[in-house]
């Protein structure tokens, strides 16, 4: 069920009660959410999605994070998270494919992820704390979450920061 929460001429912004995220309709018949995907950029890096172009999000197992994972759509955007070292967004990806079970992990799903682009600065998770402004998200309540929704403020929000 979609709850109208915001809209103007350019994007209609609504809460997805069954996904529990929020989500925009950009184009007559498009929906696109936002997510975030941390990951150790010594494991893999925004780097490496950059070099490769293209991967499979895989190695979630939190039951959570799994969910979210199924709730992607192809033409969603990922901002991935570099988890290790200065903690930070630092770019985003667009997801390019279903998601699927994991072949190799039985409770686990993946999904396809294409290499978008650099933000234009990292966005630390200190910037994001200190804000106050998202403390009832997922990143700042549930550091261990490897996977979530973002919400259309933040991402609002980044855009006024200059990152995005």
């Amino acid at each position: 069920m979609l709850w109208p929460v915001m809209m103007s001429v350019i994007t209609l912004t609504l809460f997805d009660i069954r996904r529990k995220q929020w989500i925009s309709w950009k184009k007559e018949g498009e929906m696109m959410a936002y997510f975030l995907a941390k990951t150790d950029p010594e494991s893999y890096s925004l780097e490496d999605l950059e070099r490769e172009q293209a991967t499979t999000w895989d190695g979630v197992r939190n039951a959570q994070a799994v969910r979210i994972i199924q709730n992607m759509r192809p033409d969603d955007q990922v901002f991935i998270y570099h988890s290790m070292g200065e903690a930070a967004i630092v770019g985003l990806a667009r997801v390019i494919s279903e998601p699927r079970p994991d072949p190799t992990e039985a409770k686990s799903w993946v999904v396809d992820l294409a290499f978008v682009r650099r933000l234009a600065r990292p966005v630390t998770l200190r910037e994001i704390k200190t804000s106050h402004l998202f403390d009832d998200w997922s990143l700042i309540r549930q550091s261990r979450l490897s996977t979530m929704s973002v919400p259309d403020t933040f991402v609002a929000w980044l855009k006024e920061q200059g990152s995005f």
